[in-house]
């Protein structure tokens, strides 16, 4: 019965801790006018496939390996996050290029020309010192170390 437990607080954790970071991601994008740069979008995306494998790991018998999966997605996520943090910070190099949006437009040129510049090496918002790819570091690696024992403890390993 504890194993079950363990299981069912990793799977919620699976569930929700990609779901509230790409909630507020998009709170920030849409309420607080930051659009995302490219290595905003990377982090986003094994957030969505983390989503999408906690929610199926409802519908299926074997659940656990969803739910590992989705920690994995998770942990991807952080580490992208830590890396555009390091970018962000100017540790390292990161990316060349940057983000526009042109899409529905009349005028493609136009569009680029008067588009905002998105770039990726500056922080666009901090609390506390961490910027948001430092905080999705943060709370996702954490997270999925979170899951991972919750899952070895259902074992007993």
């Amino acid at each position: 019965m504890a194993g079950a437990v363990q299981l069912s607080r990793a799977h919620w954790l699976a569930l929700g801790i990609p779901a509230v970071l790409l909630g507020g991601a998009y709170c920030f994008e849409y309420l607080g006018g930051l659009p995302p740069c490219e290595m905003c979008w990377w982090q986003r995306w094994p957030h969505f496939a983390a989503v999408a494998l906690a929610l199926a790991g409802f519908v299926v018998p074997w659940r656990w390996p969803l739910v590992a999966l989705a920690a994995l997605a998770i942990l991807v996520s952080g580490l992208i996050g830590g890396f555009h943090a390091g970018v962000e910070y100017g540790w390292w190099e990161g990316i060349t290029g940057c983000s526009i949006s042109v899409a529905g437009s009349d005028d493609p040129l136009a569009a680029i020309m008067n588009a905002p510049l998105i770039r990726c090496d500056v922080a666009p918002w901090e609390l506390l010192g961490i910027s948001l790819a430092g905080w999705n570091f943060l709370i996702s690696t954490l997270g999925a170390l979170a899951i991972f024992a919750l899952l070895l403890r259902r074992k007993g390993v």
